[in-house]
């Protein structure tokens, strides 16, 4: 009792010091006592929070994403988190498990390296002791080879239970969700995300065409049939339902959004990227997708196809692909930040949105997209979220329909982001702004998945190793350590989403559609879609 009392002494000591005494090197004075250890610590950390920011404990002290020991000496905190993203009680139940399996963990390992020690310390003695009787095996010997496999048999049991402990810690943490950024906002779901900024009078382009009072806008659906431009019959017909096709100019329109939006990347720097449609487990893990998503996915039968021995997969969006590119990697700093864009197809399952958005483009299989992809350092994430969702804002500027910018609560942010931004842009028919383009910072997570990482920069004083010594020596500059990148991601925009807008903003009265201005060299500077 009295060491449990000194130990609790100890760590609140150390909690008031903001020190580095952690509740691993307590493992080793007071494993005893490791359980009611933790709760002491969780609710001193939590004490000491005296602050919330947006109804959480701040992530100010833990900037990087989770391993296990990390959620476990900071458990009150991904709680908190977990609480705001008003998460089921599965995954708060995971976090807790976590952090009961790491303490475990920990024992487990002190457990072993003591037995591989003695184990060593048993074989050095038999070793001394052969040479004492000059290689022959006396009963002392025997007895004590016996006791060194004994002892080695036990540490080999605790490195399968260590075995088993890491992979069901590895299952539950891949089943979290990203902390949050502090400057999201608390909210249930989407009627809670924040105004950010607003663009646009969405009487502007009205006037322009000729709208008056008796005018009634149409569905972008009904606008592409008066084209002659829309066969959603033939496509559910022999794909089924929320599949279109496109004919004639409403096709040829979508594929000038797609190539305004790919030379309009380019010129902002984005290196273009033509990637597979087709991608392994393992790279929708290292992106998020998988294990929580994959019933929104478009899985391929093994007897199609597998990707080098795994299950295959068609692709949600380019992040997945684009990001991967460097899956398990170690950049230099210099390279970073590394901009992609990519226009491909789409597909997803849509599970969960039975019912939602049957008509029209707005939520189909198959789409196309043109992905916006940054991989930077933790230093200049936040800069380049929002260049990069600057950039998907200017397309629907030069396009000119009106939008909002919503900074997404805490109920409606999605799993791998640790701050997201939606672009909403202004649909006449139903009077409302639909999500164009979500724009996120993933912070480290994504990265720490796939092992993408980069070698920072070395200090000036570093570099200045290499110069030469007295004597003619040159001391070599340390290499530093590698850390994880960070990666962001946009639609820049999506394709098909952004036809709906045109067509519906930009629609006359007498059914023609006039083309804005940016798309006409794209349109061999058509001016006007004729009705048919």
């Amino acid at each position: 009792m009295l060491i449990h009392k000194a130990c609790i002494a100890m760590l609140f000591a150390a909690v008031r010091t903001a020190s580095a005494f952690s509740i691993r090197s307590l493992s080793h004075v007071c494993a005893p006592q490791k359980t009611s250890l933790l709760k002491h610590f969780s609710t001193a950390a939590a004490a000491d929070n005296d602050t919330l920011i947006n109804k959480r404990i701040s992530r100010a002290s833990v900037p990087s994403s989770l391993d296990a020991r990390s959620l476990s000496e900071n458990l009150d905190l991904v709680l908190s988190h977990l609480r705001s993203r008003r998460a089921s009680d599965e995954a708060l139940d995971a976090a807790k498990t976590i952090s009961t399996l790491n303490l475990d963990r920990v024992s487990l390992i002190q457990k072993r390296d003591e037995a591989l020690q003695q184990r060593n310390e048993l074989s050095a003695k038999v070793g001394m002791l052969m040479r004492e009787s000059k290689g022959e095996e006396t009963e002392q010997i025997v007895g004590i080879k016996a006791e060194a496999t004994k002892v080695g048999d036990t540490a080999a049991g605790v490195e399968e239970s260590l075995a088993e402990i890491e992979s069901k810690m590895s299952a539950l943490l891949a089943s979290l969700p990203n902390l949050l950024d502090d400057i999201v906002p608390d909210g249930d779901d989407d009627s809670q995300n924040e105004l950010v900024s607003q663009w646009g009078d969405v009487s502007t382009l009205p006037k322009e065409l000729g709208w008056n009072e008796d005018f009634t806008p149409l569905w972008h659906d009904d606008v592409a049939t008066n084209l002659g431009g829309w066969q959603s019959d033939a496509a559910v017909g022999m794909s089924g339902a929320r599949f279109v096709s496109l004919t004639g100019n409403v096709a040829r329109l979508e594929r000038a959004i797609s190539s305004y939006f790919l030379d309009r990347a380019s010129q902002k720097g984005y290196t273009e990227v033509s990637p597979p449609l087709v991608v392994s487990r393992t790279a929708l893990e290292g992106t998020s997708q998988l294990p929580k998503f994959e019933e929104d996915l478009f899985k391929i039968v093994p007897e199609s196809h597998t990707c080098n021995g795994e299950d295959a997969f068609l692709i949600p969006t380019a992040e997945v692909p684009l990001t991967n590119m460097h899956a398990g990697a170690i950049l230099e700093e210099s390279e970073l930040p590394i901009s992609y864009c990519a226009l491909t197809p789409c597909f997803r399952a849509e599970a969960g949105s039975y019912g939602r958005d049957t008509r029209g483009l707005i939520r189909t299989h198959q789409f196309y997209k043109v992905e916006l992809v940054k991989i930077t350092t933790a230093e200049t994430s936040a800069d380049e979220h929002e260049k990069l969702t600057r950039h998907a804002q200017e397309c629907l500027e030069e396009l000119r329909i009106p939008y909002r910018k919503m900074r997404l609560c805490s109920g409606d942010v999605g799993f791998s982001a640790q701050h997201c931004y939606d672009l909403e842009a202004w649909l006449p028919s139903t009077g409302e702004y639909r999500e164009i383009s979500s724009c996120s910072n993933t912070g480290d997570f994504q990265a720490r998945r796939m092992a993408l990482r980069y070698r920072p920069a070395p200090a000036a004083a570093d570099t200045d190793a290499d110069e030469p010594k007295k004597g003619g020596k040159n001391k070599k500059a340390k290499k530093t350590k590698p850390v994880f990148c960070h990666t962001i991601n946009g639609s820049g925009l999506a394709v098909g989403r952004t036809l709906v807008a045109v067509l519906e903003n930009y629609q006359t009265p007498n059914g023609d559609v006039v083309v804005p201005e940016v798309l006409r060299p794209y349109m061999g500077g058509l001016e006007i879609l004729k009705k048919k």
